[in-house]
């Protein structure tokens, strides 16, 4: 929910409702030194506002794959279960906001996160070549179609249309700044999909232990001014 309906509910200002999920956010966010392996899905996208809505010089960019003003990247992964009959564990996903969509920028995060010897499904994106070096690199071209047989990223298209739909429904706007927190919950819930609300409940309160979020941390206030 929004930061005005909880503080509508609770009878808080809503500054101190906007801080509070804030902190239920950090409690959301997860972190493992467990990569993922088998069928990995690997896409990125950009969040923010339609190209009708943009200047007309950032307009003519909106639909090319560096960042426009107005829009952030981010990088997806999914981990698909599922295609052996024994495996019924749901799809994780892992994603986080990138200074660009080059190749310098997405193959660390792949390394970091994904087995080597992994089936990687890519579109076909420039910046994924090369990836056959360590990983079985399977390509789609959205241009000629979205799937053959199991390659296609169509998993990392839901979770983007779901995450682009509970921003632009729920909190309308979103600054860039604060974005890898939004990221965090909707990923959190995307993982936890095939469990209760108790369970998440239960999860999301066993995390808030040692991830103290500051006012000032929160915006910005203490990071260090920038250097020219």
């Amino acid at each position: 929910i929004s930061s005005y309906e909880l503080h509508r509910a609770l009878g808080v200002t809503q500054k101190t409702a906007w801080f509070m999920l804030h902190r239920i956010r950090l409690a959301m966010q997860t972190k493992t030194f467990e990569k993922f392996k088998g069928d990995v899905e690997v896409d990125e996208s950009f969040i923010g506002g339609l190209a009708r809505f943009m200047h007309k010089g950032d307009r003519k960019t909106a639909n090319q794959r560096a960042p426009v003003p107005s829009k952030t990247a981010v990088m997806g992964l999914l981990e698909r279960h599922g295609h052996d009959p024994l495996d019924k564990g749901a799809s994780q996903v892992r994603v986080r906001v990138v200074p660009s969509t080059r190749r310098k920028v997405l193959f660390p995060n792949i390394a970091e996160h994904v087995e080597p010897g992994s089936e990687v499904f890519t579109d076909a994106h420039p910046s994924y070549r090369g990836l056959e070096d360590r990983y079985v690199h399977k390509v789609i071209d959205h241009a000629e179609c979205y799937a053959k047989g199991k390659v296609h990223t169509n998993g990392l298209e839901n979770f983007w249309s779901l995450l682009k739909r509970g921003i632009k429904g729920t909190y309308v706007n979103v600054e860039p700044f604060h974005l890898f927190r939004y990221l965090d919950e909707q990923v959190f819930r995307f993982n936890n999909r095939k469990t209760k609300d108790v369970a998440r409940f239960v999860s999301a309160v066993g995390q808030i232990i040692g991830k103290r979020l500051t006012y000032a941390d929160l915006i910005g206030a203490n990071a260090a001014p920038a250097t020219t």
